[in-house]
């Protein structure tokens, strides 16, 4: 295949250090084997067209998208559905439903995300699961065991349940350890007071990718707490550290973990997440059940995979016409 330009178009920058940004700077490292791949915040049409425009979340992503579409509607454009997307902006936001229409194909990071998708939305699009190098569990320092949540202090990832969840633990020698940026200044307060009246509780600020997955593979489990979710990076990379996850049960993280996984908690629910806080701890027979049930879904998080899809829908949206495969079924 000849050499195409790509434009990735992703409100998130490398400054932000979210799963937004972490799936632009994945996707942009895969292409570019094959491709002439940029990473921009937009595109308007005053600028040079790339042969595929791939979009990064579809309110915020919006404006570049339609810009595109209606200067080159014979150019491919893909667009990639967050957490925000799924679970929020498609029902309020007008500009979010219309990306939905305007793409040529749509991703989504997990299977549940399709049933958010009308059939004829169904139709164009695809389920990417995203990916991590896996690292080898490392064994917990110290006279700590550390349980930790990684994702910034806003609403969606609703860090008041692990904060609660920590004045709620019994189990000895437990810290629950917040790794994230303050984006919401009353959580930041909410975090603060938490960690002056719990000394369970520490929020260590955000932290440089690389230094976060050191720390996650030395946890005893991660906690992702969260409202809304597309396809949670963190869960991806917890799972191929070999690290069991506790998560909300949320549509997000059913479609990652499986319905029948043991590690969920009624969304909101400190209490019920501090039990299984506990039952990791004390329990060696739930930690090898989790263990043993993230093991199985670890295979659905390999780069080789990720790669793979990603490169077969870029294939096919770059043929003339950029008629669309089946899409492959999931186990």
């Amino acid at each position: 295949m000849v050499r195409k330009r790509i434009l990735i178009v992703s409100p998130a920058a490398a400054r932000d250090n979210n799963g937004n940004w972490q799936t632009a700077s994945r996707w942009a490292r895969f292409l570019r084997g094959r491709h002439a791949v940029d990473v921009a915040g937009g595109w308007s049409a005053d600028e040079p067209a790339p042969d595929l425009l791939i979009a990064l979340h579809a309110r915020r992503s919006a404006q570049a998208l339609a810009a595109f579409k209606t200067a080159h509607p014979e150019r491919p454009a893909l667009l990639a559905l967050t957490g925000t997307d799924l679970y929020r902006d498609i029902d309020s936001a007008p500009e979010a439903r219309a990306s939905l229409e305007t793409a040529d194909a749509l991703v989504v990071l997990q299977e549940a995300g399709l049933a958010r998708l009308a059939p004829h939305l169904q139709a164009k699009a695809r389920v990417i699961y995203q990916s991590a190098p896996a690292l080898r569990p490392a064994p917990a320092a110290g006279r700590h065991v550390d349980i930790c949540m990684i994702g910034h202090l806003r609403p969606e990832k609703d860090p008041l349940t692990f904060m609660r969840a920590a004045q709620l633990v019994t189990a000895p020698r437990l810290r629950l350890l917040h790794i994230g940026g303050a984006l919401d200044p009353a959580l930041l307060e909410a975090a603060r007071a938490t960690e002056a009246a719990c000394p369970r509780y520490r929020w260590l600020g955000p932290m440089p990718h690389a230094q976060t997955r050191q720390r996650l593979k030395r946890c005893r489990a991660m906690v992702i707490a969260s409202a809304m979710e597309g396809g949670a990076n963190v869960i991806i990379e917890a799972v191929t550290s070999g690290v069991p996850v506790l998560a909300s049960d949320i549509d997000g993280n059913l479609g990652m973990l499986g319905r029948d996984y043991a590690g969920y908690f009624p969304l909101g629910d400190a209490a019920a997440l501090a039990r299984l806080v506990d039952r990791c701890v004390a329990e060696p027979a739930f930690d090898a059940l989790l263990r043993r049930q993230c093991a199985v879904r670890a295979a659905l998080f390999a780069p080789h995979a990720e790669h793979a899809a990603l490169a077969d829908l870029v294939d096919n949206l770059l043929l003339p016409g950029f008629p669309l495969s089946p899409q492959p079924e999931h186990s």
